[in-house]
């Protein structure tokens, strides 16, 4: 009787160690707050890739170039739209988004993706304000 105790119990701990293991990666829509361009559900690789290769390379700005400063922490407040060059940010990623889906047939393009035709460093080449070409 003790044996089939032991066993029963070795079992049920074995399938909930199991369920555990199986159970879906943490949503980012409860680890991320504030996104309103990004997917909810990016993950915390994609979204430093993006913030590191895209903003950082690209536009060679860091993270409190947009995202304001927590008074109590004094770290990025990355759910903060404090900053306007946060919102302008956005704008940009619709835009690049936008253009690589009507005049590049991309299906689903996604800001940081390699196969942009258009990316932010198409304009920005590493500075923050792309310049100006007289073009317009």
């Amino acid at each position: 009787m003790k044996r089939k105790l032991i066993v029963t119990v070795s079992l049920a701990c074995s399938i909930i160690i199991c369920i555990a293991a199986i159970q879906p990666e943490k949503t980012a829509a409860r680890e991320f707050k504030n996104l309103k361009v990004l997917p909810d559900t990016i993950s915390s690789k994609q979204l430093s890739k993006i913030m590191v290769d895209v903003f950082g390379d690209e536009l060679g700005v860091s993270c409190n170039f947009c995202h304001a400063e927590n008074k109590e922490t004094h770290r990025p407040d990355y759910a903060s739209d404090e900053k306007p060059e946060k919102e302008i940010a956005r704008a940009m990623m619709r835009m690049t988004i936008g253009i690589n889906t009507s005049y590049f047939e991309q299906q689903r393009p996604m800001i940081g993706d390699s196969l942009l035709a258009v990316t932010c460093g198409t304009c920005h080449h590493g500075q923050a304000h792309p310049e100006n070409t007289g073009n317009q």
